[in-house]
């Protein structure tokens, strides 16, 4: 994949991961817009990175794609490549009912609604570029479940799948799908759905080296992107898959403990 010269739209693109691709994707020279559902956020993104164009957006809206839809069409006809970034990761014991099951849905409609979606919806304008790609971010945790993150895990299993069969169906067209399967990076995507605890000895990769070996994958056409510990989590789910389940479930205990003393 060309890395310079493109017009490239980021979902959740107003911190982390996205946030640090589209900072090393417009110092290659392309036009880049994020989106993102919190308008300070996107304004604190774009006083970091001047050149880069904001929307604010909710990918878990089907209107709101749409509108995001029409306006980017509109405003920047040239868009050729589409990268769904926009995630939610929560720390969820299943047995506690306390807070009711309105809230599971929001990791599914953000995670693996919302991409699918966005692809649906954009698919017309990118089949008609010369040159065009998608690219779904997933997570290594696709391959292996970290169980005190139930749901997002099993969004991101989704994501995986779903981009197999994308890549399948568009083999014909000049689109591109890779996936990119990010290990736990250092992003601010625990610091308010985690207890400090549940997380302390997991090994967090450094986000501007993950994302730049992220697009030295998409410049090779690695379709399957997997920085880090996450080729270590796909290969130890086919060779040793209850052993490293066990090693990931080891946070469990002390969250069903935590929790079972705040009880009433």
């Amino acid at each position: 994949m060309k890395l310079s010269g493109n017009t490239i739209l980021i979902t959740g693109g107003s911190s982390g991961i996205g946030l640090e691709l589209a900072s090393q994707l417009l110092k290659l020279g392309n036009t880049v817009i994020i989106t993102g559902r919190d308008q300070h956020k996107l304004d604190d993104a774009r006083g970091r990175l001047p050149e880069i164009h904001a929307l604010r957006s909710d990918v878990s809206d089907p209107e709101a794609i749409r509108q995001l839809f029409d306006t980017v069409i509109r405003e920047f006809p040239k868009l050729n490549v589409l990268v769904n970034n926009a995630g939610i990761m929560r720390e969820i014991n299943l047995q506690d009912t306390r807070s009711g099951p309105q809230g599971i849905g929001r990791e599914i409609e953000t995670n693996l609604t919302g991409p699918v979606r966005m692809v649906a919806t954009f698919l017309p304008h990118l089949k008609a570029q010369e040159n065009a790609a998608i690219l779904n971010v997933s997570s290594g945790l696709a391959f292996v479940p970290l169980p005190i993150a139930p749901v997002y895990c099993a969004t991101k299993a989704g994501v995986h799948s779903f981009t197999q069969s994308l890549r399948i169906q568009l083999r014909n067209t000049g689109i591109k799908v890779f996936e990119l399967a990010p290990p736990l990076t250092k992003t601010s995507l625990f610091a308010t759905d985690f207890h400090a605890e549940d997380v302390r000895t997991v090994r967090m990769m450094d986000v501007r080296k993950m994302v730049g070996i992220a697009l030295e994958g998409l410049k090779k056409d690695r379709l399957e992107i997997r920085p880090g510990p996450s080729n270590f989590l796909k290969l130890m789910s086919r060779l040793a898959p209850q052993f490293i389940l066990n090693r990931l479930s080891k946070s469990v205990d002390t969250m069903l403990l935590r929790d079972a003393a705040r009880q009433p």
